[in-house]
């Protein structure tokens, strides 16, 4: 079948491990079930993945994509949920230390077709596209987490997403003015800042720049570039729920004293749980949300999807149909 995979790593230049070609087919163990895959959009994580982040070498080749939206076997639409989890667990899928998401031990979406447990794949509405439901078992998922889950963010509430440009930073923006919160958004790039404006956000900032109050909550998926603004955008006893670091992990200073003295929460989020994502796509078929999409390509040219994500030249969502 056709495929999009990883071959081999590098840290310096991730797209030469990045293939187009064919693997074999996938064959369902007993539980699982074989999704067609109409669309199936592109995350950090799978740029990572070429750098060898999460994946070892012994994985390879490894199909690449966390994301699906496409037919069961029975023909239904459905929407993939990317975190598998040991058929041991029980509760919290993101809790368990044995899970993993899809393209890590198990092949990944970018394909013809992917196996997946049969209770990772729940329906897809009819009001949403194939397209717009790829995008959410990994960037929306986890902006509908760090806001309501860990976040436990209510109406009235005041955020800051850093950052606001990539997949998860335009679910947070969109998500948060549904939920009723005031939105505050940096950007280091004029345009973005004015698209963020556009989509949800009530003001919007230079990355770095001093803000007019102190906010309930950060949303943290930059790391290294923005933390310190993070923390000194906080109210005393704020919260930041940080679910990524796309400018690196490492923190010259980690504000801890500013941390203590102020009571500020820092609150760990990753994923989501599969009933998480049926309500987040309840919540999309009710309320007419949908995500924003950057652009859609052929899967053929998944190539220019990474490197687009690579330089940063996106807004939203890139999404790679079949």
């Amino acid at each position: 079948m056709f495929a999009v995979y990883a071959d081999a790593f590098s840290s310096d230049d991730p797209l030469s491990g990045l293939v187009v070609g064919e693997r074999p087919d996938p064959v369902a163990p007993d539980g699982w079930t074989t999704v067609t895959v109409k669309a199936a959009s592109l995350n950090h994580h799978d740029l990572w993945s070429l750098r060898g982040v999460g994946l070892k070498q012994e994985s390879l080749p490894m199909i690449l994509g966390c994301d699906a939206a496409g037919l069961d076997e029975e023909g239904n639409e459905v929407v993939v949920h990317a975190v598998i989890s040991d058929p041991a667990w029980s509760g919290d899928e993101t809790l368990d230390p044995k899970r993993s998401l899809l393209s890590e031990r198990h092949q990944g979406t970018f394909a013809d077709k992917v196996v997946v447990p049969r209770s990772n794949v729940i329906a897809k509405p009819a009001s949403m596209s194939f397209e717009e439901a790829a995008c959410l078992p990994t960037a929306w998922l986890t902006a509908y987490r760090m806001l309501f889950t860990q976040g436990g963010l209510k109406a009235g509430d005041t955020v800051l997403v850093q950052g606001a440009g990539g997949g998860v930073a335009t679910a947070l923006i969109t998500l948060a003015r549904a939920g009723g919160l005031k939105v505050f958004a940096t950007s280091r790039d004029e345009s973005k800042r004015h698209r963020a404006l556009e989509i949800g956000a009530h003001e919007v900032f230079e990355s770095g720049a001093r803000l007019p109050v102190k906010v309930d909550a950060v949303m943290e998926t930059v790391g290294r570039a923005t933390w310190s603004h993070s923390i000194r955008a906080l109210r005393p006893g704020g919260k930041i729920v940080i679910s990524g670091a796309t400018s690196g992990p490492d923190l010259q200073d980690a504000e801890l004293t500013r941390i203590f003295f102020l009571q500020l929460q820092v609150i760990g989020s990753t994923m989501g749980t599969r009933s998480e994502l049926a309500s987040l796509v309840t919540l999309l078929d009710a309320s007419g949300l949908r995500p924003l999409i950057d652009r859609v390509v052929p899967m053929e040219q998944a190539h220019d999807a990474f490197a687009a994500m690579a330089a940063g030249d996106v807004f939203g969502k890139l999404v790679l149909t079949r």
